[in-house]
């Protein structure tokens, strides 16, 4: 039983900790049998010469039609051997023999099928970028991406992952370019090449199989310190070949506040544990208590460093499959054949950005924020060749507060937007990128400096930027343009959610109702699940009807949720929108912007700021608005 659960393990999750003690949770025992007794009649089989078929006929099988004879089961007995091509009727089926088969009547009166030669091989997949081709392993290399994401779901520990799905997943080539990625969160997916590269490069001439590296430091490759992205190569020997990785963000990572999403946090200490390129798996060893001590070891340490270590668990097994899958993949296909799609995928991607780039003209926007800042984006557009510079040139400088955003999140919504452009159903990945350059100013909103606190930067600030390309592009209006980052907690609970408003519009489009927008996509845990898990009672969840901006294309609709809480949890809120309307375009109206409000005991009710820390008592209640997106186009009376 300890080598089978071994091997399991390892299967799973990459790794056996010998020095933990097995528990024996439960034994259960099957008994099979005691049912009726079956015994088929056999019957003698002989040979002899085949009866004459029925009748002659032709089917078409292998890509041309086939002349086969056609015989009744009837008038078969135990022992007959049919040769395909041939069809053989029975009363209630009809049984077609393809070529290279064999059918026969056994002594049971089976009628058994059996290939009788070899199958011919079809012609070896070449290197050559084949269109057929090119979509299969579009599709497999995000079909690996998807099924890391179903493993991680299904090993994680905490509600935020589990059940709000608030983690991705993604391949990586050699060099650490992403390949692929399932459907996830943008602001994650634009953004995890930089922690791979990290990781290769911090780590070169030393990475061995069974090794696996944990990175969340946002002056690094990540982007916010709730995010931690677990990194794993993929060896061939020792030979590295590709690279696997998923980011979750973490309900707490510390910091001074439960959540790690303070809106008073003005340095990064403040805001939780750095992790910066920790070994987490050493040679198949997995170092649960080095990173113990790293998770309580800051000024402002974790506070469940138990659900902290669970998750970056699940995260490994989701690496473990992708590795495998890839494995499968080489094996199937070879090695040359898949590094050369993995070009080829990202060929195709910068091919369909060209063609999005070759139908723009130059453009610009700016947006503004609740915090009274400002993000400018320019985009010059070279049509000979095919490509464009975005340029944030004139966006406000980096701030005191945590709203700064690290360059990888703009690069994020950079590679989020520009894929939203392309029609074709196609991975994000690194080739998206290729033909857009990047200018953001140093030192900026977009782009701090260490040690400025960067929270409010990945979750409101990415959804600025977002807006801001796609007004730059006339391609929608604004969006909600926040994230509405709701956390609470105490010593013992930490939970964090974003909440949903409606969709924009566009040309020739509405928007849709309560939804999550562009660089977020999780989804908002049950209600059963919240109220079980947490002492706290969702009171009151609804659309808010006719609240989306208004034109000819009309936005969706907001909503409002009122949370009771059952027990004294601090609780702050990130939000934006709550002084800026967003934007409407070409007419269209600005949607409304959100409120957050507090409900006392006394039944007083307390207005909270966009960005706000508050302490809630049993019976108190929490109260989010979200501001809605903006519509499209003049209305037509």
């Amino acid at each position: 039983m300890k080598v089978a659960f071994e091997r399991a393990h390892k299967a799973q999750f990459g790794f056996v900790d010998r020095s933990k003690d097995l528990v024996i949770e439960a034994v259960s025992v099957e008994a099979v049998g005691g049912g009726a007794r079956f015994k088929e009649k056999l019957h003698k089989t002989r040979q002899r010469k085949l009866p004459a078929p029925a009748q002659r006929t032709r089917f078409f099988s292998g890509g041309k039609w086939q002349r086969a004879k056609v015989y009744l089961r009837a008038a078969l007995i135990p022992g007959d051997k049919i040769k395909g091509p041939a069809i053989v009727v029975e009363p209630h089926q009809t049984v077609v023999v393809e070529t290279g088969w064999q059918a026969e009547l056994t002594a049971r009166d089976h009628l058994l099928l059996k290939r009788v030669h070899k199958l011919a091989r079809a012609r070896a997949i070449g290197t050559h970028a084949d269109p057929v081709m090119l979509e299969v392993f579009n599709n497999l290399f995000m079909s690996i991406a998807e099924q890391m994401g179903v493993a991680l779901q299904n090993t994680a520990y905490s509600v935020n992952i589990k059940e709000r799905l608030d983690f991705s997943c993604a391949v990586f080539n050699g060099d650490g370019s992403l390949v692929a990625n399932a459907p996830h969160m943008p602001v994650h997916l634009g953004s995890m090449d930089r922690a791979v590269e990290t990781v290769i490069r911090e780590n070169k001439g030393k990475i061995r199989p069974g090794d696996a590296y944990a990175i969340n430091a946002p002056y690094n490759g990540g982007t916010h310190l709730p995010d931690i992205t677990v990194c794993t190569p993929v060896f061939d020997r020792s030979k590295i070949l590709f690279w696997v990785a998923s980011r979750g963000h973490h309900a707490d990572i510390g910091g001074i506040s439960p959540g790690s999403m303070s809106p008073n946090a003005t340095t990064i200490e403040q805001e939780g544990i750095y992790i910066d390129n920790f070994k987490l798996i050493d040679r198949g060893r997995f170092r649960e208590k080095e990173l113990y001590a790293l998770l309580t070891g800051g000024k402002y340490p974790a506070r469940n460093p138990l659900q902290n270590v669970n998750d970056i668990k699940a995260q490994i097994a989701a690496n473990e499959m992708g590795v495998r899958e890839l494995h499968k993949m080489v094996r199937a296909f070879t090695l040359p054949v898949v590094r050369a799609y993995m070009r080829h995928v990202q060929d195709n991607a910068a091919e369909s950005v060209r063609r999005v780039i070759d139908r723009l003209h130059d453009s610009a926007f700016t947006v503004a924020t609740d915090q009274g800042n400002k993000i400018t984006v320019r985009i010059a557009v070279d049509k000979d060749r095919r490509e464009a510079t975005v340029d944030f040139t004139g966006t406000s400088p980096q701030q005191p507060s945590n709203f700064n955003a690290p360059e990888p999140v703009t690069r994020a919504a950079v590679l989020y937007v520009f894929r939203v452009m392309v029609d074709d159903d196609i991975p994000m990945n690194g080739g998206c990128l290729r033909p857009i350059r990047i200018v953001i100013p140093k030192r900026s909103l977009l782009s701090p400096e260490f040690p400025a606190a960067v929270v409010a930067g990945n979750v409101e600030t990415s959804q600025e930027v977002t807006n801001c390309l796609f007004g730059a592009l006339d391609a929608m209006a604004a969006a909600q343009g926040t994230m509405n980052n709701l956390n609470f907690g105490n010593a013992q609970y930490q939970y964090y959610e974003t909440i949903c408003s409606g969709s924009p519009a566009g040309p020739g489009f509405p928007g849709t109702d309560a939804v999550h927008t562009h660089m977020t996509n999780t989804r908002l845990t049950d209600p059963e699940v919240l109220e079980f898990r947490y002492p706290v009672l969702l009171e009151d969840f609804h659309i808010r009807k006719n609240s989306g901006g208004r034109g000819r294309w009309k936005a969706g609709d907001g909503i409002r949720r009122t949370i009771r809480f059952l027990e004294k949890m601090e609780c702050t809120i990130l939000s934006g929108h709550r002084r800026v309307p967003p934007f409407g375009l070409t007419g269209g109206g600005d949607g409304q912007i959100g409120e957050n409000w507090v409900r006392r005991k006394d039944g007083r009710m307390e207005r909270l700021q966009g960005s706000d820390a508050t302490v809630i008592d049993a019976g108190e209640a929490i109260i989010i608005q979200t501001p809605t997106a903006g519509g499209y186009g003049k209305l037509v009376s």
